[in-house]
C-alpha cells in the first residue's frame, strides 16, 4: 500500500512536471511569435525610410544639379557682362578722344573764320565789285577776279566746314551718351545676374551640406569642371574677337560657293548632312543623355587612343589646347552658319593645327585619347549654336551628320 502510494505520488509529479515545461514551452513559442513580427515591422519600416531616404538623396541631388547649371549661366551671363562693360568702356573712350579733336578742329576753324569776318568788318562797304572796277588792265581784272573767286570759294569751303564739324560733334556726343548708358545698363544687369548668382549659391550651399561626403566630393568635381567651362568659354569669345576677320571671309565664302561644304581634306566622311564623321571608324557609345539619364550634350565615339580626328567641315580654329581636366586635349573651330564643333579628350600634344587657322572639311586636326575627365579612349564631338554657353546651347550633332 505503501508503494502504491508512492507511485501515485511519481506520476503526478511527472505530470506537474511535464505541463509546466509545456507551458513554459509554448510561452517561450508565443514570446518569439511576436518578437518576429515585431522584428519584421522594424524591419518594413526600416526599408521604408530607406526609401525615403533615397528619395531624399536623389531630390536633393536633382536640386543640386539644377542649382549648378543655374549657377553655370548666371557666370556665363556675368562674363558675357563683363565682356559687353569692357566694350562700352572702349567705346567711351574712343568717342571721348574722337569728341576732343573734332572740337579743337572746330574752335581752329572757328577762330580762323572770326578773323576773316573782322577783316571783312575793317574793310568796311568796299566790295569784290569794287576791286574789280579799280583794275587799270584788262590782265589786272583777271588777276583779281582769279584771286576774288579763290577767296569766295575758301570762304564757302571754311562755312560747310565749320558746319561738318558742328554736326560731326554733336552726332560723336550722341554716340558719346548711348554707349554711357549701355554702360550703365550693363552695369546695372551684371549687379543683379551677380545677386541671383549669391542667392543661388546660397541656396545651393543648403542643399550640398544635406549630402554624405562621397556625394560633397562628386559636387566638388563637378564645380570645378563648371568653373573650367566658363573659363573656356570665356577664351572662346576672345577668340571670336580676336579672329573675326578669318570668320567673316568664311561667311563671305559660304555665300559666294555654291557648295559651302566641300572636302579639301585628305579623308571624307560620308553621310548627306552639313557635317561629316569626326573619325572615320568607331561606334557611338553615347549621345546627348547617358544610359542613367544623365545630359552628355554630345556624341562619343568609341575608338583606340591615336584614332585620327578630322574636321567635320571647313572652318576656323578657334581654340586648342591640353588641359589635365575637363575636355583634355581639345579643339574648337568655329563655321559659317554660326555654328561651332568640339572635340575633346584627344591625345596630349597630338593637335596638329593651331588658333586662326582655317581648315577644311576632312582635315586631320589631332587624334583620339583618353585626356581630362575621361574614362576611356573616345572622342567626344559637341556642336553648339550662338551664343555657345555649355548649359544651353549644345544641340545634337546627329542633326547636322
Amino acid at each position: 500500500m505503501k508503494n502504491l502510494s508512492k507511485k501515485i505520488l511519481g506520476i503526478v509529479i511527472a505530470i506537474l512536471i511535464l505541463l509546466s515545461t509545456n507551458l513554459s514551452i509554448a510561452a517561450t513559442e508565443s514570446e518569439l511569435s511576436s518578437q518576429k513580427a515585431e522584428n519584421e515591422e522594424k524591419i518594413e519600416n526600416a526599408k521604408d525610410q530607406q526609401e525615403e531616404i533615397n528619395e531624399a538623396k536623389n531630390t536633393v541631388m536633382e536640386e543640386v544639379n539644377a542649382l549648378n547649371n543655374q549657377i553655370g549661366s548666371y557666370q556665363s551671363q556675368i562674363s558675357g557682362l563683363d565682356s559687353q562693360i569692357d566694350e562700352a568702356n572702349k567705346k567711351i573712350e574712343a568717342e571721348t578722344n574722337k569728341l576732343n579733336e573734332a572740337q579743337a578742329k572746330y574752335d581752329d576753324q572757328q577762330e580762323i573764320f572770326n578773323t576773316r569776318v573782322v577783316a571783312l568788318y575793317e574793310m568796311g562797304e568796299t566790295t569784290y565789285l569794287d576791286y574789280l572796277l579799280s583794275a587799270d588792265s584788262i590782265t589786272e581784272f583777271l588777276s583779281t577776279y582769279y584771286i576774288m573767286s579763290e577767296i569766295a570759294e575758301a570762304d564757302t569751303n571754311m562755312l560747310e566746314e565749320i558746319q561738318k564739324q558742328k554736326e560731326e560733334i554733336e552726332k560723336t556726343k550722341q554716340e558719346l551718351e548711348n554707349s554711357k548708358n549701355e554702360l550703365t545698363t550693363a552695369k546695372a544687369d551684371k549687379e543683379r545676374v551677380a545677386q541671383q548668382l549669391q542667392n543661388t549659391k546660397s541656396q545651393k550651399d543648403k542643399y550640398v551640406a544635406q549630402l554624405s561626403e562621397e556625394d560633397k566630393k562628386l559636387q566638388s568635381q563637378i564645380e570645378e569642371l563648371q568653373q573650367a567651362n566658363i573659363q573656356i568659354e570665356q577664351e572662346i569669345k576672345e577668340a571670336q574677337r580676336k579672329y573675326q576677320e578669318q570668320i567673316k571671309e568664311l561667311e563671305n565664302n559660304k555665300n559666294n560657293s555654291s557648295n559651302g561644304s566641300s572636302s579639301g581634306g585628305n579623308y571624307t566622311g560620308g553621310g548627306s548632312g552639313r557635317f561629316q564623321r569626326p573619325v572615320a571608324s568607331g561606334t557611338i557609345t553615347a549621345t546627348m543623355y547617358y544610359p542613367s539619364g544623365g545630359y552628355h550634350g554630345a556624341l562619343d565615339y568609341g575608338v583606340p587612343v591615336g584614332t585620327p580626328v578630322y574636321a567635320a567641315d571647313t572652318g576656323v580654329v578657334l581654340k586648342t589646347a591640353n588641359l589635365t581636366s575637363s575636355y583634355g586635349t581639345y579643339v574648337v573651330i568655329q563655321h559659317a552658319g554660326g555654328l561651332q564643333t568640339w572635340y575633346a579628350h584627344g591625345t596630349p600634344g597630338s593637335i596638329c593645327v593651331s588658333p586662326g587657322q582655317t581648315v577644311s572639311r576632312g582635315q586631320q586636326i589631332m587624334k583620339s585619347g583618353n585626356s581630362g575627365n575621361s574614362s576611356g579612349a573616345h572622342l567626344h564631338f559637341e556642336v553648339r549654336v550662338a551664343p555657345y554657353d555649355y548649359n544651353t546651347c549644345r544641340v545634337d550633332p546627329r542633326k547636322y551628320l
